[in-house]
């Protein structure tokens, strides 16, 4: 079977290697079949078990999203990447973040470098959204309230100690979009301190319900 045989049967760019398996089932020896494809570069393996097209046969760009999602698991997008991906935060970033109840976990792949940080399961059972694809597929990204949170717990080196401390790191250092940080909603945010149990959470709502009565928000 070669690559346009293979595209027939398996519609995504990223699968796993039950989806590969099936697609080549008249094979008495698939294994040896897949290496074949993997020498080839017809099939790239992005880690164990996980695999997107190569190059040359797909159909679309590759979800980072996606595969950030089946990678390691329970996860979801977070961190600097939802900033980024929510408007919230100007830089592009390359590593892929995710926020996972399990052990942190790093992965260098050919698609990229995707990274995974530990948090409380309480804080991780909140403020995610499922984003839908045009395919039909969709893939778990924090909202931008709980990317900000998530964030300001993860950088423990930041010493914040006042409202006027945080609105300078927020606005100087991670450079957030003023108009987007109080578009935020302050009980939702509220929620996530709790569940962190995070001061520095807590002042992030407090910040957020303070410049929407700037700016005359309810």
């Amino acid at each position: 079977m070669d690559g346009v045989a293979l595209r027939k049967r398996i519609g995504y760019e990223e699968f796993d290697y039950q989806m590969l398996v099936d697609a080549l089932r008249e094979y008495a020896r698939p294994r040896d079949k897949i290496t074949t494809l993997l020498r080839k570069g017809v099939v790239v393996r992005v880690k164990k078990g996980l695999y997107v097209f190569g190059e040359d046969y797909r159909r679309q760009p590759v979800s980072r999203e996606i595969l950030a999602n089946l990678m390691y698991g329970p996860s979801y997008v977070s961190l600097e990447y939802a900033l980024h991906y929510h408007g919230l935060t100007p830089e592009r970033v390359e590593t892929l973040t995710s926020v996972t109840c399990g052990r942190a976990r790093s992965f260098a792949t050919p698609i990229g470098s995707f990274s995974y940080k530990q948090i409380p399961t309480k804080a991780f059972q909140t403020g995610m959204d499922r984003v839908e694809l045009d395919d039909g597929r969709s893939f778990l990204i924090a909202t931008r309230g709980k990317a900000l949170a998530d964030k300001l717990v993860a950088d423990r080196g930041a010493n914040i100690r006042s409202q006027k401390e945080l609105r300078d790191y927020l606005l100087d250092n991670l450079r957030v979009d003023p108009i987007g940080l109080r578009e935020l909603d302050p009980a939702c945010i509220a929620d996530i301190a709790k569940r962190y149990r995070s001061r520095k959470v807590k002042m992030l709502g407090e910040v957020v319900g303070h410049l929407r009565r700037e700016c005359g928000k309810n």
